[in-house]
């Protein structure tokens, strides 16, 4: 056995692939770390029913791999969705003395929304990940950003956070997970000021049938077999919000509907994305 072993080690073409599947992993290290995490949980969803603290607990780290993974283009939309913050003002008094805003993220994951936030933001997460929490500290640490509360909860259930108390909410790649949109969005409403502003990021389902069909048969697939859920904290593909957006009354609502830069175009079936703010 050891003498066959060796000898396929030294065949010339398995000694190649060896190097190409080694430069790969050099070369795409955080990819591999993704992919291995992704690989990892639906083993453990899968095979063992794996305890809801370690899939959140590696969901959670996958995400973090993931932000090494950057695309200036996608940042760019990020800041373009966000940047007429800094002209907002807030109606408690004690902050518009101090010429800050109060913030509410649903589904911060690890901060990448922080570096957009005007200086001097109070900020409130609400996560039902506790998990995220390690991480979105090392990233808030960056920038004049002050937490005021963490609530561990779904966004549908944030009874806690008071009627008419936050100046700006945001939801970044979220409702895509939610169980119930229009329970959130009712939840956001309520908890935003007169005037208020609700910012949305969301990959939404493909609405060019005649050209990019294939994408929604993968979205479809994907979502209908419970993989991309499992793998993705509840994650579906064939979702689009703004509809719902639009009953839930706020005086206007301002979107559009764009393809979003994605790195590896094998994954380009989430690049279809729903982008906009509305006024409560």
């Amino acid at each position: 056995m050891y003498s066959l072993l060796k000898e396929t080690l030294a065949d010339e073409n398995v000694t190649k692939i060896v190097e190409r599947v080694t430069n790969f992993v050099k070369c795409h290290q955080v990819v591999t770390c993704v992919g291995a995490g992704a690989f990892v949980l639906v083993v453990w969803t899968y095979a063992a029913g794996g305890p809801k603290d370690v899939k959140q607990r590696l969901f959670a780290w996958i995400n973090k791999q993931a932000q090494k993974i950057k695309d200036e283009r996608y940042e760019e939309i990020r800041r373009k969705l966000l940047e007429p913050m800094k002209a907002q003002k807030s109606l408690d008094p004690e902050l518009l003395k101090e010429n800050v805003i109060r913030i509410l993220e649903v589904g911060a994951g690890v901060g990448t929304n922080f570096k957009f936030y005007p200086d001097g933001s109070r900020l409130v997460v609400v996560d039902p990940n506790p998990y995220f929490k390690k991480y979105f500290d090392e990233n808030m640490s960056k920038f004049k950003i002050k937490l005021e509360d963490v609530i561990i909860a779904r966004g549908e259930d944030m009874d806690v956070v008071k009627t008419n108390s936050v100046d700006a909410v945001v939801v970044s790649l979220v409702l895509c997970s939610v169980d119930d949109v229009r329970a959130i969005l009712n939840q956001i409403k309520r908890v935003l000021v007169p005037g208020g502003k609700f910012y949305f990021l969301e990959h939404v389902r493909e609405w060019d049938t005649k050209k990019y069909r294939h994408r929604q048969i993968i979205q479809n697939v994907l979502t209908w077999s419970r993989l991309w859920p499992f793998l993705f904290e509840g994650c579906c593909m064939d979702r689009d919000p703004l509809p719902i957006i639009r009953e839930c009354e706020f005086a206007s609502v301002e979107a559009e509907y764009l393809y979003a830069p994605i790195v590896y175009k094998a994954m380009n079936f989430v690049s279809p994305h729903l982008i906009g703010a509305a006024t409560k």
